[in-house]
């Protein structure tokens, strides 16, 4: 499964998706690009689009989009923050579908 991380996410976390293509929103050039844009972008290049950005799902519309999208609900963006939400992150990939939005808790 291929998975981009929000800008807003830590680099680290890549390492922390064993099993998984992950690069970040910087990685690939489109560091500062609009939510709406950003999404049209990620559409049938990735499978998941992990942030920490609630405002994604509400800014824009999410339904026919060939990725799924997972906010992950943290105290920080911090890795040390993100870590205990991993094992749903990884539940979370495989259960969402393309098109929706998926909280992390």
């Amino acid at each position: 499964m291929k998975v981009i991380l929000d800008e807003c996410l830590p680099k680290r976390l890549i390492s922390e998706l064993p099993g998984y293509e992950v690069v970040t929103v910087p990685m690939v050039g489109w560091a500062g690009v609009k939510n709406g844009e950003l999404l049209r972008k990620i559409d049938g290049q990735y499978d998941a689009f992990l942030t920490v950005d609630a405002l994604v799902a509400h800014s824009e519309t999410v339904k026919g989009l060939r990725f799924r999208i997972l906010i992950l609900k943290a105290r920080s963006n911090k890795i040390e923050d993100l870590r205990p939400l991993i094992p749903k992150m990884f539940t979370a990939l495989l259960d969402a579908k393309p098109g929706t939005v998926t909280s992390v808790p």
